[in-house]
């Protein structure tokens, strides 16, 4: 079957490659869930796994097919699968167990192995492919009705993960109640941010440095958030005039500006970082007044990663409450479709284009694509 993959360690290696389709006894105990890939979302991630900065391949491969924003359709199930029936839409995790405790309880995205197990990224296959077949373990039901939208939570889960431990961490103060928080950054994670905490009745104020109106800011203040572009005002300036601020969400990829925020935060404040940054960026700071305020305020400072199955849960969750609240608006991430795994180039040049892209994905398969497995051979049949 196809495959987008790259040959990991080689600079924009992208290329179409085949896998050998999966069958369900891959799976020990009857316990296997075939699943036909739909959608699947491309981000940062894979941009730079292509670009050669990371990225592992699969014992006995020398490629590794990337995508971890996966959107799909059972096909057929095990004889022991009782969570799943042949239709059912679904998503999948991204990271995999590994040796330490924190992966033996379920926690694998605060995995302490040097080596870690991650689909599209590190030492298994990613999602931009026709089928795949996994443990239930790893694999979350979507209700029908969220389908068109389904492929944008594995990036919401990431928003998810690090509010949610926010919270988890604040349960040391008893009452902590964020009134108002800042997210910085307007990309795909700093719009999903966003939702999540406006659908908890937080005041937001988003910062990016494009002066509005584009479609991210609108989509922020469709939602009831603030927009401000740091080019009118600093985040550390904005903090007197719209803060303090409980929590603040960053997600730029722009590492001198965590400095910043570590100012803004307010006491009892949070402030979370998403962003997984490279390079040699320098910055001066003022240390020893960030250092004390951080001290006599009970601040915290967090780093978050990818997300574990609670988190996807509630990525699906917000996802309907979303709908509810407000109708049409998550439609609007999905900026750039780009039609099947053929069009590989285009897909990836889409990506890097930064023609106001939100959200580029592959339109794997139909939504309503019929099935395609052979009961005969327990495998599913790959379309040319």
């Amino acid at each position: 079957m196809k495959a987008i993959a790259v040959y990991p360690g080689r600079k924009d290696s992208v290329h179409l490659a085949d896998l050998p389709t999966p069958s369900l006894d891959e799976i020990a105990h009857g316990r296997g869930v075939l699943v036909r890939l739909l959608r699947c979302g491309v981000d940062g991630t894979d941009k730079e796994i292509n670009a050669a900065e990371y990225g592992v391949a699969p014992d006995g491969f020398d490629f590794l097919t990337i995508g971890h924003e996966n959107f799909g359709r059972v096909e057929a199930i095990g004889s022991n699968v009782t969570e799943f029936s042949p239709g059912d839409y679904v998503v999948a995790t991204v990271r995999r167990k590994g040796s330490s405790i924190y992966d033996q309880i379920g926690t694998y995205d605060m995995t302490t192995d040097e080596v870690y197990f991650e689909r599209g990224v590190s030492r298994r296959h990613g999602y931009l492919t026709e089928y795949y077949v996994d443990h239930p373990e790893y694999i979350v039901k979507v209700p029908d009705g969220l389908r068109d939208i389904a492929v944008i939570a594995e990036p919401l889960s990431v928003a998810e993960k690090g509010i949610i431990q926010a919270y988890e961490i604040q349960r040391r103060l008893k009452v902590w109640q964020p009134r108002k928080a800042a997210v910085v950054g307007s990309g795909t994670i700093g719009l999903l941010a966003t939702l999540i905490l406006r659908l908890r009745g937080v005041e937001v104020t988003a910062f990016a440095r494009t002066p509005k109106p584009y479609l991210n800011s609108e989509l922020m203040e469709a939602i009831g958030a603030r927009y401000v572009s740091t080019r009118d005002m600093s985040v550390r300036d904005a903090a007197q005039t719209f803060g303090p601020f409980d929590l603040i969400y960053e997600a730029t990829g722009f590492a001198p500006i965590v400095f910043e925020a570590m100012e803004a935060l307010g006491k009892n404040g949070v402030l979370v970082l998403a962003s997984v940054t490279g390079g040699d960026q320098m910055v001066e700071v003022p240390a020893a007044r960030i250092n004390l305020e951080f001290v006599l305020g009970n601040k915290v400072m967090v780093g978050t990663v990818n997300g574990n199955r609670e988190y996807f849960e509630a990525a699906i969750r917000d996802l309907a409450m979303a709908e509810a609240q407000y109708p049409g608006w998550a439609a609007r991430l999905l900026t750039h479709p780009v039609q099947g795994l053929d069009n590989y180039r285009q897909l990836i040049e889409t990506l890097t284009s930064g023609n106001n892209v939100i959200k580029a994905y592959c339109e794997i398969a139909p939504l309503d694509a019929p099935a395609t497995f052979d009961p005969g051979t327990g495998v599913a049949t790959a379309r040319a």
